[in-house]
């Protein structure tokens, strides 16, 4: 900042580039990149050490810039509890604008490389654990067949989280549930992928009845295994299980769904899955969720900030994948009834087959 109050910018190393405007009242004064990456650190990890470890400073030097950035700003951005470092309420408040300077940069280069090398560069993709495994596992390939160099670096998460990252700018793309979530349609664009049915999956000998499909109202008094409120499929059974009046008897909720695979296939519980869950390694059977006979599925999607440009190979990226999913979903379908299975059986046999 000169002496007259106007912005300064370093021709080689881009120091400022914050409006003013965008900050909080109280914060009159720009902020440099590095001093809100330290900031954000130390603020993230708590203490001075660890975050000169990670930044690869020496814990000296590091105190003096969160001193110096105190001074320049006049607030006190942390309290020292031991030789910890916690938030003050203004501290809290600057973090906000120093993510929002460093997406900031970080699209700017992005922008930058995207223009000097075409279809090379970094994508973040943000997926569900479940959607990681029985999509993505093998999607992938292809999309590296088409673009070699580009390198696709996935983050796995809740719906929530998803979310969280995507409004940070933290990933490019999040995949989710449509009604999962909250998305300010001024700010973010989404692009259906399909739907994703609700499933029950038990030991064969839980008494969920002879049929493919199971009303969700009749989950009463069954031992149900869960993914955790985090998860936007979650919210999805819960307001399925509102619209029936069901009220749920949960035996265990888990991150992991495969956990509750494995503790149905024990016999342990019906275990509430998506339809793109991979089930085929365990020995259960399969049933889908209805609510007064109509299928309980989720639309998912595929979703972007509309504030950030997204390069051509994220924009193909959404485009391939859907088409890919067109062709695999859904991933797991319900088992056939025992009763079935057993005429067909005594029916090949009466024919020699």
């Amino acid at each position: 900042m000169s002496s007259d109050g106007t912005l300064v910018t370093r021709p080689k190393d881009v120091q400022y580039i914050y409006s003013l405007n965008l900050m909080p009242e109280w914060y009159k004064q720009a902020v440099n990149l590095r001093q809100a990456l330290t900031f954000l650190t130390v603020a993230e990890l708590g203490t001075v050490s660890k975050a000169a470890l990670r930044l690869r400073v020496a814990q000296p030097a590091l105190s003096r810039q969160i001193i110096g950035l105190e001074q320049e700003l006049g607030l006190r951005l942390f309290d020292r509890v031991g030789r910890r470092l916690l938030l003050t309420g203004e501290g809290e408040q600057l973090m906000a604008g120093c993510r929002v300077l460093l997406n900031s940069a970080s699209s700017l280069k992005e922008q930058a490389q995207l223009l000097s090398q075409g279809d090379t560069g970094v994508l973040k993709v943000a997926g569900s654990p479940q959607h990681i495994e029985s999509v993505l596992s093998q999607f992938l390939h292809r999309y590296a067949e088409r673009y070699p160099r580009v390198e696709v670096k996935l983050t796995e998460g809740t719906g929530s989280e998803i979310l969280t990252l995507l409004e940070r700018g933290e990933v490019h793309l999040g995949q989710n549930l449509l009604h999962a979530v909250r998305l300010d349609e001024r700010h973010f664009g989404s692009l259906p992928l399909g739907s994703v049915e609700l499933l029950a999956v038990c030991h064969p000998a839980m008494p969920l009845g002879p049929s493919r499909t199971v009303e969700v109202a009749d989950l009463a008094g069954l031992p149900l295994l869960l993914l955790d409120g985090g998860f936007g499929f979650r919210r999805a059974f819960d307001a399925a299980s509102r619209m029936a009046g069901l009220k749920p008897t949960i035996l265990f909720e888990s991150r992991n769904p495969h956990t509750l695979l494995a503790l149905a296939e024990a016999g342990h519980g019906v275990a509430i899955v998506p339809s793109q869950l991979q089930c085929r390694r365990y020995k259960v059977r399969i049933v889908g969720l209805t609510h007064r006979r109509r299928v309980l599925q989720e639309p998912l999607t595929i979703s972007w900030d509309k504030r950030r440009s997204l390069p051509r190979f994220a924009t193909d990226y959404c485009t391939m994948l859907t088409a890919y999913m067109r062709e695999t979903f859904p991933i797991t379908r319900p088992t056939e009834p025992v009763l079935r299975g057993r005429k067909r059986s005594r029916r090949l046999r009466a024919s020699g087959t």
